[in-house]
């Protein structure tokens, strides 16, 4: 199959370099200095699945204009904030594709995508996978898991296309699945990325810090604690279970089974554990702010102010992580 990865930055280089390294033929769209490196030494990826260096079955582009023939995947990875402009960019390429994705996160990405390449073409797609690109042609894939992608008709039905897009992750080592529920993936997703982003920004962002150094802390534990259940609260008035479609990144079911007490104790037990296999790990907005970049705040944390609200569901450890992140970001580039 021919792939397409609008926006290879962290997240597109390493999902397109795992499907490159297993015969899918990828195309990546990324900054002149990142393809250069790769032209000239290949794309490195390090982490739990080894080292890898990629050179085979890569073409490398800076603009969608420069992308050739007919494709049959198109895989949208820029940051939430950066769609509108990207895409506006590719009007061409997307007469030329045959099935639009993202992997970006938020519940609003796939209404985008269909009012830009039309509703036939758009299937849902979630991801867990971690990715930082620490410099041109080099990136880090700090953590994997049972299952890190999930595709899905947003009609709630499986597909061949989603089926292959999930034989194609999973043989590429990113363990994938076709579902006929991938709205409640999304949103589950959304609660998890919520939670992540949220506690350690609002926490951690002060010092050089990693999600470890935060969640083996027992008052970092309890704010953690705190906070998921105030999302978990907004997504089971949607209408929706937790499933831990995520597990062991998402640990939902387990944290409610006891009390507040054990749920802080389970997690200062898991940070314990991602301490001794040395995972150190910060979530995408974390690292957007140590880099001085705007931060995805409105896309991942608004969305649950704005449905309590509707609901009529208090989450307020929520809402002053949300006004503290706002404040960080008033002064990001």
């Amino acid at each position: 199959m021919k792939y397409v990865i609008l926006g290879a930055g962290g997240l597109g280089s390493v999902v397109g370099g795992y499907l490159a390294h297993t015969g899918q033929e990828v195309t990546l769209i990324g900054r002149q200095a990142h393809m250069d490196a790769i032209a000239r030494d290949g794309l490195r990826i390090t982490g739990p699945k080894g080292d890898f260096c990629i050179r085979e079955n890569l073409t490398l582009t800076t603009h969608p204009d420069q992308v050739a023939g007919a494709h049959d995947y198109l895989i949208v990875c820029v940051k939430s904030k950066d769609m509108e402009s990207t895409l506006a960019d590719a009007q061409d390429l997307v007469r030329r594709v045959g099935t639009v994705l993202t992997l970006q996160n938020g519940i609003d990405k796939e209404p985008r995508l269909q009012a830009w390449a039309g509703p036939g073409k758009v299937v849902g797609a979630s991801t867990m996978e971690g990715a930082t690109l620490v410099a041109p042609g080099t990136c880090i894939n700090p953590f994997t898991g049972p299952a890190t992608a999930y595709f899905g008709e947003l009609d709630g039905t499986i597909t061949p296309r989603v089926q292959e897009l999930a034989r194609a992750f999973t043989a590429a080592r990113m363990s994938a699945r076709a579902v006929d529920n991938i709205k409640q993936v999304t949103w589950e997703k959304l609660v998890q990325i919520g939670l992540a982003s949220s506690w350690s920004v609002s926490n951690l962002a002060g010092g050089d810090f990693y999600f470890i150094d935060g969640i083996t802390v027992r008052e970092g534990a309890e704010s953690y604690m705190q906070i998921a259940l105030e999302l978990l609260s907004v997504y089971r008035a949607l209408g929706y279970e937790p499933q831990d479609f995520y597990a062991p990144m998402t640990q939902f079911r387990d944290l409610e089974k006891g009390t507040f007490d054990q749920g802080v104790a389970l997690l200062m037990a898991w940070g314990n554990q991602l301490k001794a296999a040395n995972m150190k790990s910060r979530t995408s907005m974390h690292v957007d702010f140590t880099r001085g970049r705007k931060l995805e705040v409105d896309e991942i944390i608004k969305p649950f102010i704005d449905k309590a609200r509707e609901l009529g569901i208090a989450i307020p450890t929520v809402v002053a992580a949300y006004r503290t992140i706002k404040l960080l970001d008033h002064y990001l580039k």
